[in-house]
């Protein structure tokens, strides 16, 4: 067996299921899960209807890149959302979720053989980064999350010694969990960094179409534009439908940037069959296509945050993120994991505590005290879910 598989830790919803294992949660109430961010609005008709009418695609192979006209269609997104003209040629990659492209692109440009390979990524943070990076053969370097930012990362607790062996960086913008969207000093300060020492940034955007603001997220892409950086040195972003258009079992997405990188990136892809289906680019073709699902979409998460984040914040320490659909919620008493096991005995309902989504760097696990709510399900049922809390944190005064 690979021995690098021995380096891989259990993932945080394998870990919250041991220490709740001896939980039974309280039978007079439904149960409830804001654990996962598992979008659950319905998928739009028009996706639907696109692979209804691509079931002859089946008949044949797919091209590893993908049909001209689905790149042309994330290119024309592209152009739409960030005012960016890419070549559809060899500057975009159809990817079967955001989710596989972020292991994979580690996998790609991690050279194990140079001492001290490192990769750098934020803190808490979504595991498949670190498991990729070790999978790769690297290390791993965590920047925390500044509480003074609004949870933002703070790139700065890395020195410059792991700079100079860093091969590549985990960047999410906007956060998970925060939800915090980095500004564009930060991308300059990164961009120079990566100038200095030659690392790629892996830039993962999946929560980039919700948002609270009147200003969309910025983008990699976009805010190196705007430095001047039109040829995306170093650079890829990761996006995905799975938020945008609520079809994560559509396993779609695509990555975009520096057409040197994307000309290796595709040879690793051909050679590790990650084709997307026929079905699936026709779905992702109409989705890329229409805006129209997904403003509905931010709307209704921002009804259900001007709901929630209220009755919430009279009880917990939080605030409306910058973009995503979670909340990051500091809790009374500041153990995270107890405070989550009494929610589920008490309540029935499951929160996924933030010392999970992290590991201990610089001399603190930065989600410890901190639990991280999904607020994916319907209106109703995440109110209901935020007056359990309500009710738990008082009688725990």
């Amino acid at each position: 067996m690979n021995p690098l598989l021995d380096r891989l830790q259990p993932y945080p919803f394998e870990r919250l299921r041991a220490l709740t294992a001896g939980i039974t949660p309280n039978p007079a109430l439904a149960p409830i899960s804001l654990g996962i961010g598992e979008p659950r609005h319905a998928a739009p008709a028009l996706i639907e209807e696109a692979i209804k009418g691509a079931m002859k695609g089946l008949s044949g192979y797919p091209a590893t890149a993908g049909t001209p006209a689905l790149r042309e269609a994330i290119t024309g997104w592209i152009a739409r959302r960030y005012g960016l003209s890419l070549d559809p040629a060899t500057q975009i990659l159809p990817v079967n979720g955001s989710r596989e492209a972020l292991f994979a692109i580690a996998q790609t440009v991690v050279d194990a053989s140079r001492a001290g390979a490192t990769v750098v990524c934020p803190n808490p943070f979504y595991q498949i980064y670190e498991g990729a990076a070790l999978l790769a053969g690297a290390d791993v370097a965590f920047a925390n999350s500044d509480p003074a930012r609004n949870f933002a990362v703070d790139w700065r607790q890395i020195d410059e010694a792991t700079w100079a062996r860093t091969q590549l960086i985990y960047v999410c913008s906007p956060g998970n969990p925060s939800g915090a969207v980095m500004p564009l000093s930060e991308w300059q300060a990164l961009f120079e960094l990566s100038d200095r020492h030659g690392f790629v940034i892996a830039s993962d955007e999946c929560y980039s179409e919700i948002y609270f603001r009147d200003e969309a997220p910025l983008g990699g892409l976009e805010a190196a534009a705007r430095l001047g950086r039109s040829d995306f040195k170093n650079l890829i972003a990761f996006t995905s439908l799975s938020k945008r258009s609520n079809v994560p079992g559509l396993r779609s997405g695509f990555v975009a940037g520096d057409a040197a990188l994307l000309k290796k990136f595709l040879l690793y892809r051909t050679y590790h069959g990650s084709a997307m289906s026929p079905l699936v680019q026709a779905a992702s073709l109409a989705a890329w296509g229409d805006e129209a699902h997904v403003v509905e979409n931010r709307a209704r998460y921002r009804r259900k945050f001007a709901e929630v984040t209220p009755l919430l914040a009279s009880a917990l320490d939080l605030a409306l993120p910058d973009a995503g659909f979670y909340l990051w919620a500091g809790v009374p008493g500041g153990d995270d994991v107890a405070f989550a096991k009494g929610l589920l005995a008490q309540y029935n309902l499951a929160v996924l505590p933030g010392s999970l989504l992290a590991r201990s760097a610089h001399g603190v696990n930065p989600g410890a005290g901190r639990i991280r709510l999904a607020l994916v399900a319907e209106e109703a049922e995440c109110l209901e879910a935020a007056r359990r809390i309500v009710s738990f944190t008082k009688s725990l005064a």
